[in-house]
């Protein structure tokens, strides 16, 4: 059985994806009020400087660990190596596109609601991914369709 003050600490143990604790909403709280944004502009920028680290961390890395290996076998391992390196890498840079994106709409007030139906996303799926642009049913209609599409 859990006691009040291990409840209280396992909360707050819970991060955002930049590492900070998730908004903690008030009762009749405004949707998207200041707090609200600055606080997800402060994920966005945290989570945007960990990836332009790990960029540079990955181009270091590749520099330091460079080989001309001359056992074929060796130099296969270390390009597979580089090669998922990079795929990372075009990841985050991606990723950092959307970032720069989601920055704009906050600074821009239109963040938090769908791209399609111009309802709230809501404060927990933004937490859980905050460059979301759409809500969860529209999300799961666009997916549907892209099966579709593909399959």
């Amino acid at each position: 059985m859990k006691t009040e003050k291990h409840k209280k600490t396992s909360s707050l143990n819970v991060l955002s994806i930049a590492g900070l604790k998730p908004y903690q909403k008030k009762t009749n709280e405004q949707y998207m009020n200041k707090n609200q944004m600055l606080h997800f502009y402060t994920i966005l920028e945290t989570w945007k400087k960990q990836l332009k680290s790990e960029i540079n961390h990955t181009l270091l890395y590749i520099q330091e660990k460079a080989t001309n290996f001359p056992d074929p076998i060796d130099r296969a391992t270390q390009e597979e190596e580089f090669s998922l390196e990079l795929r990372n890498r075009d990841r985050s840079r991606k990723l950092i596109k959307k970032i720069d994106i989601t920055l704009k709409k906050i600074k821009e007030k239109d963040f938090g609601y769908c791209n399609s139906c111009r309802i709230e996303i809501g404060i927990r799926r933004l937490e859980a991914r905050p460059t979301a642009n759409l809500c969860i049913d529209c999300k799961t209609l666009a997916e549907i369709r892209e099966k579709q599409m593909t399959g």
